[in-house]
């Protein structure tokens, strides 16, 4: 049997090929028949470039049909699709390269990195790169490449607290049970139509949202990125609509959005950031609407969702999937009781085998047992909903984007006449988060246009603080360590009006 995740996909697309795949921006759109022979052309192609199963390509690209195509020809062809954020440097890029050793790297149209230890190609809607035009003159391969449950699909790179990302291996095995567990949890529907205007380099929208669609052969609004207004104007199209809490924010902030205009949604869904109580309460009050949190990572795709048909909790993330087993441990590794806080472990078909040549770093996260330790701190209760309290990592949410400050402080330490810094998030109405750098200077103001001046080329736009601050010391405690809480306390209004 093939456990390739494509050649169930297929058999999918076969069914309902006729049916629109992705509806696009200004009335045109892709049936499945069209997508599964674009899968088929990117298969060809990776092959023509020497690519084989296991072979790791890296993309960082924008998002288009083709891009798209492009994933779905790695699985078909078995090469490791590894995406990467399209705000990443060349310098940061550079590092995936090193690190992922892949044997193609695909890239918008007008990008270059100079010399580089892999073959590049382009690729973008109507692009006249080598990808591109190398997928305009290919037929559609039918192959669809031999894989086992355990072999890896993609490996997507997270964020680590020393400032080095890290790439968790995902195999077929976790993205097809994890999409089985949420088209069960979430009620997918023959008639459902998906509105999709989250990034394709992040496993929200690359796996969650479009790997639901794509297995029940349902339609997808595919916009290129979040417009308020112009998701406004689909959602009477639409019946399923998943995003980050700053599109609720800013949905939240047009007079227009009322329950009209989502009376034929059947279920909103947020992730990859908390959902505030007051945008939960605003957006019921507002639309009848009562949004779905879930819980999830790179590293598990999704742990916990709250129920499709029952309470929704405001501030839970809800009930362990099917399959998914949740646990609240002590510092020893022992569980603890119900109402305790303590850090979230799960273990299932979800998560991942490890990071990608890190085994030092897998052997501390995942335990003998199979739990993978999350980093994040939580209580359950006797019902066995789970409630997020805190992250272990100081990790930074911002729109839905991960930041570990070790990585930005790194960084802004370099400059010149800067003896320190401390980087923290700070609740911002828009973003969830705000990042925010305390600066210390060698005798002198060190202007934050200055600092903003430096990281602009050195690290993505999304890692950049909002704010810099300069200070005279940062708080320590008796060992030396900065203590961020206070200075989380003491910036807490920073983002208020």
């Amino acid at each position: 049997m093939n456990e390739n995740l494509y050649a169930r996909m297929r058999s999918v697309f076969d069914q309902h090929g006729s049916r629109d795949a992705l509806r696009l921006p200004g009335g045109g759109g892709w049936s499945y028949e069209v997508l599964d022979a674009a899968a088929g052309r990117a298969a060809a192609v990776l092959r023509g470039y020497g690519v084989r199963p296991g072979d790791r390509v890296l993309a960082q690209v924008d998002k288009h049909p083709e891009s798209l195509a492009l994933y779905l020809g790695c699985l078909q062809s078995g090469a490791v699709y590894v995406p990467l954020n399209t705000a990443y440097t060349h310098a940061e890029v550079a590092y995936f390269i090193e690190d992922a050793q892949p044997r193609l790297f695909v890239h918008r149209e007008g990008d270059s990195l100079g010399d580089v230890s892999c073959v590049c190609a382009s690729i973008g809607a109507g692009a006249t790169g080598s990808f591109s035009t190398a997928m305009s003159r290919s037929g559609p391969s039918r192959d669809v490449a031999q894989r086992g449950a355990e072999d890896l699909a993609a490996i997507v790179y997270t964020s680590g607290t020393t400032g080095r990302s890290k790439g968790a291996m995902l195999s077929h095995g976790n993205l097809s049970s994890n999409a089985d567990s949420l088209r069960e949890a979430w009620g997918w529907r023959d008639d459902d139509v998906l509105l999709h205007a989250l990034p394709i380099f992040h496993v929200h929208g690359l796996f969650i949202a479009l790997h639901c669609a794509l297995l029940g052969g349902t339609p997808i609004v595919f916009l290129e990125r979040f417009d308020a207004r112009e998701v406004l104007a689909h959602l009477p199209e639409i019946t399923v609509m998943m995003g980050v809490p700053t599109f609720y924010t800013r949905l939240l902030a047009l007079a227009e959005l009322d329950a009209e205009q989502v009376r034929g949604v059947r279920v909103i869904i947020s992730g990859s950031a908390p959902l505030t109580e007051q945008t939960f309460g605003e957006f019921e009050h507002r639309t009848g609407q009562r949004i779905l949190e879930r819980y999830g990572m790179s590293e598990t795709i999704i742990n916990t969702t709250n129920p499709l048909v029952g309470e929704r909790v405001a501030g839970s993330v809800g009930f362990a999937l099917p399959g998914v087993e949740m646990r609240i441990t002590d510092e020893a590794g022992s569980e603890l009781p119900c109402g305790e806080v303590g850090a979230i472990e799960v273990r299932g078909e979800n998560v991942f085998s490890g990071y990608w040549r890190n085994p030092e770093k897998t052997a501390e996260d995942i335990r003998a047992n199979g739990f993978f330790i999350t980093g994040d701190l939580g209580m359950m209760d006797r019902q066995g909903r789970l409630r997020i309290v805190g992250r272990a990592k100081d990790l930074v949410i911002s729109g839905g984007y991960n930041i570990y400050p070790k990585e930005v402080e790194a960084c802004i330490d370099e400059m010149a006449g800067l003896v320190e810094s401390a980087v923290i998030g700070i609740p911002h109405p828009d973003f969830g988060e705000g990042v925010v750098a305390l600066v210390v200077g060698d005798n002198r103001m060190i202007e934050e246009q200055q600092v903003l001046d430096y990281l602009s080329d050195r690290l993505a736009r999304f890692k950049q603080p909002k704010r810099v601050i300069n200070v005279a010391q940062l708080p320590r405690n008796a060992m030396g360590k900065v203590q961020k809480n206070e200075l989380r306390q003491q910036y807490s209004g920073l983002f208020e009006d």
